[in-house]
């Protein structure tokens, strides 16, 4: 049991340590520079409290995470039917391959503006860019995780004939759980980058929104503050969520 205790507080003690660090040398870089420019940590912190007393922090952050949430999910879907068909089935892998590059090195910027013309400045537009950006990433990540099934377990479970779904669950899912997890994060991280960009070009509303507003008046603190807040909430998710259900999924390893 302290054994377990342990291992917890040491978990959880190395990124406070981090942060602890990068804080300090936000500070000294802030001390050398000019404050309108650079502001320090406890300027930006005084910003970030106006913001959540004035309760547009929590409005725009909300607002935010709805459409990360609605777009990552989305995403993960299409992403992962797609890129297991693609793995599993050689024909549709080279049919649909050159597909598949054509997204990957399709410019963001330039779905984001083909959605808002096309769908209108809408939530719908703004949902499915993000989607479209972010599905390719999905695909392939889930392409080579298919590939990499352990033949043997399959041919096993079809000896054994446990039915597809059982095979499903108990066979390929866990397999693909390093794979799944690795295009969450990949998938989480470059989600709420590109919905800041939509919400900056076509939405008014929204933590992209507030950063596009304070760009305007040259408003650093604000963007910090803003972009801050929203990396400590992903930051949160990150420890708080996906490493424990990482650790879950894996288990059948030991």
């Amino acid at each position: 049991m302290k054994d377990r205790q342990v291992r917890a507080v040491t978990r959880f003690a190395w990124p406070v340590l981090s942060i602890v660090v990068l804080v300090a040398a936000w500070q000294v870089a802030a001390f050398f520079s000019d404050p309108r420019l650079f502001p320090g940590p406890g300027r930006v912190g005084t910003t970030l409290v106006e913001a959540g007393l004035d309760g547009a922090l929590f409005s725009n952050i909300g607002i935010t995470l709805a459409r990360v949430l609605a777009s990552f999910i989305l995403a993960m879907a299409i992403g992962t039917a797609i890129g297991i068909a693609l793995g599993r089935i050689l024909l549709l892998n080279r049919l649909f391959d050159p597909w598949l590059i054509l997204f990957l090195n399709l410019p963001a910027l330039v779905v984001i503006v083909l959605c808002y013309i096309w769908l209108g400045l809408n939530e719908a537009a703004a949902i499915t860019a993000v989607a479209i950006n972010k599905i390719p990433n999905v695909a392939v990540t889930l392409r080579e995780g298919a590939r990499a099934l352990d033949r043997d377990l399959l041919e096993m479970a079809d000896v054994y004939g446990i039915g597809r779904w059982r095979t499903l669950r108990h066979v390929i899912l866990p397999q693909l759980a390093p794979y799944f997890m690795g295009a969450i994060r990949s998938g989480l991280a470059l989600v709420w980058k590109i919905v800041l960009v939509v919400e900056l070009l076509g939405r008014s509303s929204g933590v992209g929104f507030v950063i596009g507003a304070a760009f305007q008046v040259f408003d650093v603190s604000t963007i910090l503050a803003y972009a801050l807040a929203f990396a400590m909430i992903i930051q949160m998710v990150e420890i708080f969520v996906f490493q424990p259900w990482e650790r879950r999924l894996n288990q059948w390893r030991r």
